[in-house]
């Protein structure tokens, strides 16, 4: 299976002119290929007509990135992607047309957005998610200093706590690249993380499938 959306969103606003990721759904229509899809954008919603029959056909899955439900932290966390409510109806139409679709709680960032995972997963099970996954806050390369500068203009009074707690799940350094460990971190708060995004997925009847 193939993935599509694993290192940026397939569904970029020129997505709209040019219809590289239709085309390359296409592609995978004509020769019956699997894969799954990761988005934060409700333009996927374009592309039903061909997810659904690939769906219908087990050959299609869509996840859906709901990284908060709080709009005014979107709005700064996200400025240019859609609103929590608006990826919500999204999960919606996509479980209405029958196409399998998950919710990705990613990235979990302590103190800003790590208390509403249970919250979260639990409004993406009502739109109609049905799988789920999460991976904490990653900073390889020139992300980190991006995120820590972030941090500083809008939550200056966190930004100590949080990139503490970061360090904690790396072993001490900002980012741990090591496979096998760099989705998930290590340590007690990243272990503390794991088991209440499970619980959590257990009580809502995610990943039964």
């Amino acid at each position: 299976a193939l993935n599509l959306g694993s290192a940026t969103d397939a569904y970029q606003p020129v997505e709209r002119r040019l219809g590289i990721t239709r085309a390359v759904l296409e592609v995978l229509a004509e020769c019956r290929h699997a894969f799954s899809l990761v988005t934060k954008s409700s333009g996927v919603e374009r592309d039903l007509d061909l997810l659904a029959p690939l769906a219908a056909q087990r050959l299609a899955a869509v996840y859906v990135s709901v990284t908060t439900l709080d709009p005014g932290l979107a709005r700064i966390l996200e400025p240019r992607a859609a609103a929590p409510q608006r990826r919500l109806r999204t999960i919606e139409a996509l479980a209405a047309a029958g196409v399998p679709v998950g919710v990705s709680v990613s990235p979990v960032i302590p103190f800003l957005n790590e208390p509403e995972l249970e919250r979260i997963l639990e409004a993406a099970r009502d739109a109609g998610a049905r799988t789920a996954f999460s991976i904490v806050l990653r900073l390889p390369w020139e992300v980190n200093p991006l995120f820590q500068q972030w941090l500083q203009q809008h939550f200056p009074e966190r930004a100590q706590p949080v990139m503490a707690r970061v360090r904690e799940m790396r072993g001490g350094r900002d980012n741990d690249a090591r496979f096998g460990s760099r989705m998930a971190g290590e340590g007690v708060w990243a272990r503390l993380l794991r088991q209440r995004f499970e619980k959590a997925c257990a009580r809502l009847g995610f990943n039964r499938e």
